[in-house]
């Protein structure tokens, strides 16, 4: 079922190209900091979705005249992010049914999490676009009986896990390498020796597809890639059963 989030960036694409000079688009990428005098807004919205919605800009799109020459464009910015915000309301609404409306609008800057990322391109230029959504069904509507717990800690594990392998407790405080794997690809050994800076490799996976987490070359856990304060990061979303993780481990022994 779609999702606020995806609903925003449907309607974003659109209106993007519609409303801003030079017919720019608006396409997935993967996050990365943004410029210097970065800027964005949030909406807070309430109804069978609600929570909030925040999306940042590259500071340097305020220098191409993307709304209009003489135009204030932050002003201008904040109009049309409003508008997107309220007709992925209607959106949502359409699609799946679901009703909600945006109650608040705020500046704001520096956002910690990122849920998704998305390159805005005009011509010769491009910028980032970062969003940060916390928008979800309301509480009274979750599953009742289900809650967040913090990962378990090795002491936990230990009391926790008594049919562990005998021994194993004793690994549990060992720190392994963990990687990420964005894709791959089966290269001639031609190809890689031509290969120099600027050239381009093409991956098997799409950008919007889970990114997989590495653990002796087993993967343990798949998500989406996040920045948190300036750093690369993983939003899991599947994980492989505990045995199967165990099986990553002992390779390395």
């Amino acid at each position: 079922m779609k999702t606020y989030l995806d609903c925003w960036a449907k309607v974003a694409r659109d209106l993007f190209s519609q409303a801003l000079a030079g017919e720019p688009e608006l396409t997935d990428a993967l996050p990365k900091p943004l410029e210097a005098g970065s800027f964005g807004f949030a909406a807070m919205l309430q109804g069978e979705e609600e929570g909030r919605f925040a999306v940042e800009f590259d500071g340097s799109i305020l220098e191409a005249p993307l709304l209009g020459d003489g135009v204030d464009q932050k002003a201008g910015w904040a109009e049309l992010l409003r508008e997107t915000c309220d007709a992925a309301a209607g959106e949502l609404l359409a699609s799946a049914g679901k009703k909600c409306r945006v109650s608040g609008f705020e500046p704001i800057s520096g956002e910690a999490q990122i849920s998704r990322a998305f390159q805005l391109k005009s011509g010769e230029r491009a910028w980032t676009v970062l969003v940060h959504d916390e928008v979800r069904p309301p509480r009274s509507e979750q599953p009742a009986g289900v809650a967040k717990t913090a990962p378990a800690r090795p002491a936990e594990l230990r009391a926790a896990s008594p049919s562990l392998t005998p021994g194993l407790e004793l690994l549990l405080d060992v720190e392994l390498e963990a990687s990420l794997r964005f894709g791959c690809r089966e290269m001639p050994l031609g190809e890689i020796l031509d290969l120099g800076p600027g050239d381009v490799v093409e991956l098997d996976r799409h950008v919007t597809d889970p990114v997989d987490l590495i653990v002796g070359d087993k993967i343990v856990a798949r998500g989406e890639v996040v920045l948190v304060n300036g750093n690369f990061g993983l939003r899991i979303s599947e994980v492989a059963a505990p045995r199967k993780r165990l099986e990553s481990i002992r390779c390395l022994f």
